[in-house]
């Protein structure tokens, strides 16, 4: 099989980083975009641009109807969906498989189970991947306190469906239980339209690691890597490096042996990812699998040297994972700052405005992953991120001095940005002696 035509479902960095890498395939790109979008320079990149609709997300970059109907006009082969919008969205997939368009990513199987967190615990513990006590809240808030006492305090309430922390609440005392459970239920169901909520036992200062999967239709699947994103922010990460420092060699391995059999119990095939929690004793545990193309897919491509997007497209295509495993291997050390349009000085509030750029870094080790252009307006449309800013070393020390430099460089004005708290992330002793847990942030005072 062979794509002749790809529509890029997405917008910003990943739509040019889709485009770009269906140049280096020879594969035409077709680009959608909304009414807001319509001055971004990287539509310019691609073979053409389709308007799907009005700025708000469920009017464009989130109605299958309107992107089915662009992929049916242009006669595209395949839908490449970035991450967000639609990313994960079985019900499109199963769309997709009806039009006779592929979808590039997993199948929608692979993407029911893996998107209920419920089912997925259930089916990689059932494989001996190691999991947390927990399971799906009872209705009844009687049920669910006599179900947190079983745990034990605290526990975590998360959503069964959706991510990126939406209906997640640390809970510490029985008196906080049934109003963190209103809260969460409100949350996630208007993150996922679902209110479905698991309790979970909390582990305290633990690392935050996830292991990068890619495989094929064939079942081969191979593991690139490991990434720490332990420096968050209300469980939104911030910071991710690749390879986790401070990690025994045992612990490294056992966490890439348990992502390979949670990704082959759930029949995974394309880009994934497994996430874990590492306890303070070395303990870890499976958190949840994300059936995208990750965020912070960039700093294994900069480890591993390798393009995560061109391998979706030709796995999707029919092709194979890379056999040559000692060719992908980690070498040195790469470290991404996500850069957002937020101001940490007031609670992160989200920025809007006319970016102007005064100077944007470069050079040997840095990649910049942006859409960003002068005079573009960030609106309150999209997420708020603006760029993914990579650096790499031969070694942590060197990545470290290079993120240091990168970040000096990165001068824009016309919106607030979290640069300045990534610079004091990565400039703190405690992060240089990668002293890492989920409250990095709050442990050396730097949300301040």
């Amino acid at each position: 099989m062979s794509f002749q035509t790809v529509l890029v479902a997405n917008r910003g960095e990943i739509a040019l980083r889709v485009i770009e890498a269906c140049r280096e395939l020879r594969i035409r790109s077709i680009a959608v975009y909304s009414e807001a979008d319509e001055p971004m320079p990287y539509l310019k990149l691609a073979d053409g641009a389709v308007c799907i609709g009005p700025a708000e997300a469920a009017r464009s970059y989130l109605n299958p109807a309107a992107i089915i109907s662009v992929a049916e006009l242009v006669e595209a082969d395949a839908i490449h969906p970035g991450y967000g919008f639609l990313a994960e969205n079985p019900g499109f997939v199963e769309i997709c498989d009806e039009h006779g368009i592929r979808f590039i990513g997993p199948s929608q199987t692979a993407m029911r189970i893996v998107g209920d967190k419920v089912a997925t615990r259930e089916c990689v513990a059932a494989a001996g991947v190691p999991v947390l006590p927990g399971g799906l809240a009872p209705k009844k808030p009687e049920d669910a306190a006599a179900m947190a006492e079983e745990i034990g305090y605290p526990i975590l309430i998360k959503s069964v469906y959706g991510g990126g922390g939406r209906g997640l609440r640390w809970v510490e005392t029985p008196g906080e239980l049934a109003a963190a459970l209103a809260a969460a239920e409100a949350e996630a169901k208007a993150a996922s339209g679902e209110g479905h909520l698991y309790l979970e036992k909390a582990v305290r200062d633990p690392r935050h690691v996830e292991v990068q999967v890619l495989g094929d239709e064939r079942g081969r699947i191979i593991t690139l890597g490991e990434r720490d994103c332990s420096v968050q922010r209300r469980h939104q990460k911030l910071i991710e490096e690749s390879p986790a420092p401070n990690l025994p060699a045992d612990v490294r391995e056992r966490l890439r042996r348990a992502a390979l059999v949670t990704a082959h119990a759930v029949g995974y095939w394309s880009a994934g990812t497994v996430e874990f929690l590492v306890a303070p004793d070395g303990a870890f545990y499976f958190i949840e699998m994300n059936a995208r193309i990750q965020v912070e897919h960039s700093v294994t491509e900069v480890a591993c040297r390798l393009n995560l997007i061109k391998e979706q497209i030709k796995i999707a295509a029919g092709g194979s994972v890379p056999l040559d495993l000692e060719a992908t291997a980690p070498r040195g050390h790469a470290i991404e700052c996500r850069l957002n349009a937020e101001d940490p000085t007031r609670g992160f509030l989200p920025s809007t405005g006319v970016v102007h750029i005064d100077e944007l870094p470069g050079g040997h080790g840095i990649r910049l992953d942006t859409a960003l252009y002068d005079g573009m307006t960030v609106s309150q449309y999209y997420d708020s991120l603006l760029a993914k800013l990579i650096a790499w070393g031969e070694d942590r020390d060197e990545a470290v001095v290079r993120m240091q430099n990168a970040l000096r460089r990165f001068r824009i004005s016309g919106v607030a940005t979290t640069k300045d708290l990534a610079l004091r992330v990565v400039s703190h002793p405690s992060f240089r002696d990668a002293d890492l847990s989920t409250s990095f942030l709050d442990k050396n005072g730097l949300l301040g």
